[in-house]
């Protein structure tokens, strides 16, 4: 039987409720400016509450591995919320580590540490050191990230290794297109090259990048399409999304589909009156999703597809 895996163990993908396919509850980068990281476990739970209480079921976290993704509050900011969490492994652009870290990544096998992950438990620790403590709770995706318009060395490393962790366990991969962009660069390597079903990729950012050419042959090729970051109108967000999201369903890609609000710095928190934060999803964007594309599309969107996007058959694979 196929499950989705989230900190506090397997679940049932009937039973998530409405999911926020793409998110950050804790985040930390080398790129962004200092009093802007997501490391408060309150905030994160109150964002959860406020979720939960619009009808909120689940949120799936894409911090991956190094970069402050609150590995050990993660549970506790679950269950204090009423929230399903999902937890990613995998590694982003070089750019957002430290000086040093990705190296010593990549020196300790990148493949061995998505797949201890995926299926032993997260690493507490969060600089690549030999010796990291491995807590109980487990990823339950991995996260990787191509380049502008193209796929570097570095990604194209990662994602070999996200592949090879894919193959082991059928997690599915999800992938940050900087800038929404590379998205059929992504498929080629990963489906065309590595052996990846195009049904576990799930692509983030093509809100960013409003090509409705490459979003319909992404959609035909068989991956999941996540728009996040719904509130960011300076990145052809709201003003495009319906259109887009209206184009691909009448092209017959509804079941495609993915939404997620991608909240990334705590000034973009609700819970810190930044906002909008993860409560839009179901406060703002819902209702105007409802009036253009109908409830049971709606539906699809917020239920069905994250349920079948994030479910793996773990059996025999811990």
């Amino acid at each position: 039987m196929t499950a989705v895996r989230t900190v506090l163990g397997d679940v049932p993908a009937a039973a998530l409720g409405q999911v926020d396919a793409h998110d950050h509850l804790f985040f930390r980068s080398a790129r962004f400016p200092p009093g802007q990281e997501l490391d408060d476990p309150g905030a994160a739970a109150d964002e959860l509450r406020a979720f939960a209480a619009l009808g909120g079921g689940t949120v799936v976290q894409w911090t991956p591995y190094g970069l402050g993704r609150g590995s050990a509050l993660l549970p506790e900011v679950s269950r204090a919320a009423g929230v399903h969490v999902v937890a990613a492994t995998g590694l982003h652009q070089a750019a957002h580590y430290p000086p040093g870290t990705v190296e010593r990544v990549l020196a300790g096998g990148l493949a061995g540490l998505f797949i201890g992950e995926l299926t032993e438990g997260l690493l507490a620790g969060e600089s690549g050191a030999e010796g990291d403590a491995r807590l109980p709770h487990r990823a339950g995706m991995v996260k990787v990230a191509g380049s502008f318009h193209t796929l570097d060395r570095h990604a194209r490393t990662v994602m070999a290794a996200a592949a090879e962790a894919h193959h082991a366990t059928g997690a599915p991969i999800g992938v940050h297109l900087e800038h929404g962009s590379a998205a059929l660069d992504v498929l080629d390597l990963l489906c065309g090259q590595l052996g990846v079903s195009a049904g576990r990729v799930l692509l983030g950012h093509l809100n960013r990048f409003p090509e409705p050419r490459v979003h319909r042959e992404a959609a035909e090729r068989g991956a999941y399409l996540c728009f996040d970051g719904p509130s960011r109108a300076n990145q052809a967000t709201d003003w495009r999304l319906l259109d887009v999201l209206t184009a691909l369903v009448d092209a017959g890609h509804g079941e495609r589909l993915l939404l997620g609000g991608d909240t990334t710095t705590a000034g973009a928190r609700a819970a810190t009156d930044g906002g909008p934060g993860i409560p839009y999803l179901l406060a703002g964007l819902r209702p105007r999703l409802e009036r253009e594309l109908g409830r049971e599309t709606v539906e699809l969107l917020f239920r069905a597809n994250p349920a079948r996007a994030f479910a793996v058959d773990w059996r025999g694979r811990a």
